[in-house]
């Protein structure tokens, strides 16, 4: 394959017309630029120049070659800059995914935080259960998924990020809010909004009230943890959600303690075993971590 130095020092001689100033600008001798426009010569198996006492000119095999050349060493130095601007952070995409409640009170804190450092970094963001967005991290359509543990593949490397309890939440008119401490047969056959099934964390909470002999009315399944919020609101439903997401509290709804009740989850980034991640990706997955 022709060498860019062949093509570089051949344009420099086009523009010249003559062997010697273009060797002054390009620092070699003058053998030495002869023998790379052989070389070049021989490599396309065509004469480029027309050699006289004036200098040298163009053969029309030597027009085209100038033309591509000054094609190819732009593009060459256009795909330069672009990999040291990916390098820098000065540009590039992230593709992340997680669940309810990572898109909604993980990322968008991380997010800002980043592009405050890196206004030049794009995000595409995708929400869906834990299970998708591994699927879509083992497909390579995102290279970083927030997942609850544990997960299902060994082709993942797992980082931890932090655990998160899961509340019982109800409107402060729900007659079960008026108590301090419910005991947990107090839940048996109450109405609850629930995440989809079969959601990672549904699974999880469906164990919890399981093991502990508690059965409840589902009445309806909701994906995101505003939209049960507002539901819970609403119809006076119960609802299992993550402690991120009511947060310092939300108008109308309260946490309620429930005895004999401790549902917790681990939340972790995840991405491809043995796939490099783009700069961009690398640096936000270790904001993530810290």
């Amino acid at each position: 394959m022709t060498d860019l130095t062949l093509i570089r020092s051949f344009l420099q001689v086009a523009e010249s017309g003559a062997i010697t100033p273009a060797a002054r600008r390009l620092f070699v001798t003058q053998p030495a630029l002869s023998r790379r426009l052989q070389q070049l010569e021989q490599d396309l198996g065509a004469p480029l120049f027309e050699r006289s006492r004036k200098g040298v000119e163009l053969t029309e095999q030597g027009r085209l070659v100038q033309r591509e050349g000054l094609a190819l060493v732009e593009h060459w130095e256009r795909m330069c800059d672009g990999v040291a601007a990916l390098s820098n952070l000065e540009g590039g995409i992230v593709r992340v995914g997680g669940g309810a409640t990572a898109v909604s009170f993980l990322l968008p804190e991380a997010i800002a935080e980043f592009q405050h450092l890196h206004p030049d970094v794009l995000f595409q963001v995708r929400e869906a259960g834990s299970r998708d967005t591994e699927r879509d991290v083992a497909a390579e359509r995102l290279e970083l998924g927030i997942v609850t543990l544990p997960v299902l593949s060994d082709e993942f490397h797992v980082t931890r990020l932090r655990t998160d309890r899961v509340v019982l939440v109800a409107a402060d008119d729900h007659p079960l809010a008026k108590k301090k401490r419910l005991p947990i047969k107090a839940l048996e056959g109450q109405d609850l909004v629930a995440f989809e099934s079969p959601s990672a964390i549904r699974s999880l909470i469906d164990e919890a009230l399981h093991q502990a002999g508690v059965n409840v009315r589902v009445v309806m399944e909701l994906r995101s943890i505003p939209a049960i919020l507002r539901m819970v609101g609403a119809t006076h439903c119960l609802a299992f959600v993550s402690q991120l997401g009511v947060g310092q509290g939300v108008a109308g709804i309260r946490t309620l303690s429930v005895t004999g009740l401790k549902i917790q989850r681990g939340l972790a980034v995840i991405r491809k075993r043995d796939r490099p991640l783009s700069p961009a990706a690398a640096a936000f997955a270790e904001l993530l971590r810290g």
